[in-house]
């Protein structure tokens, strides 16, 4: 298993074990916050999944899908169970409620000090949210996903280079660099978070 898909399934874990009521949505919220916060630090994704701007928010399509699909990688299925859940609203809509499996241990060797920094702030932050605030703090003007769908429209894939700004700690040039290298060597190797 390459580093990036242990990183993205020890990243599910630590999650699925400290917020509250996770779903396949606000999954992939804290996903594109853990990638886009690390980007505007350093000028590489932590994980390095791609994104596109749904109307919903943002979402990794590739690993969405293996979320929802009826039989997940076992890589995955070892670590969290998966619940269909209905809404109560007396709607026919349902979310896939992410619970990890008692005995499962997150690997933080996998990630650096950073990186561990941000997965906790998004915790602290995130950790009691609704489905409501969620969609809130993930539709915020100005952000790359906000950006994408002004610029481009729905369902397209959002740009990390647009998480540079004047908040974050690199320059363009070393952002553009830092993003070239990385795709490169996903590339090269043929490694891919979602495999």
């Amino acid at each position: 298993m390459n580093i990036y898909r242990q990183k993205l399934l020890n990243a599910v874990l630590f999650f699925a074990k400290r917020i509250r009521r996770l779903n396949t949505t606000k999954l992939a919220k804290l996903l594109y916050n853990l990638d886009f916060k690390h980007f505007q630090q350093t000028g590489y994704p932590s994980i390095g999944l791609l994104y596109y701007a749904y109307k919903q928010g943002p979402l990794p399509i590739d690993f969405w899908k293996e979320l929802v699909s009826e039989q997940p990688h076992e890589d995955l299925s070892d670590l969290i169970n998966i619940i269909e859940e209905h809404f109560d609203d007396g709607s026919e809509g349902f979310e896939r409620r992410i619970i990890a499996k008692p005995k499962t241990q997150f690997d933080d060797s996998l990630f650096t000090p950073r990186e561990m920094d941000i997965l906790n702030e998004l915790v602290e932050v995130y950790k009691d949210y609704d489905a409501v605030m969620y969609s809130e703090a993930s539709h915020e003007l100005g952000s790359p996903w906000d950006k994408t769908r002004k610029s481009k429209g729905d369902n397209e894939l959002i740009d990390y280079m647009l998480a540079i700004d004047d908040k974050a700690e690199v320059s363009m040039d070393d952002a553009l660099e830092g993003l070239k290298e990385y795709f490169s060597l996903l590339y090269n190797f043929r490694i891919e978070p979602v495999k």
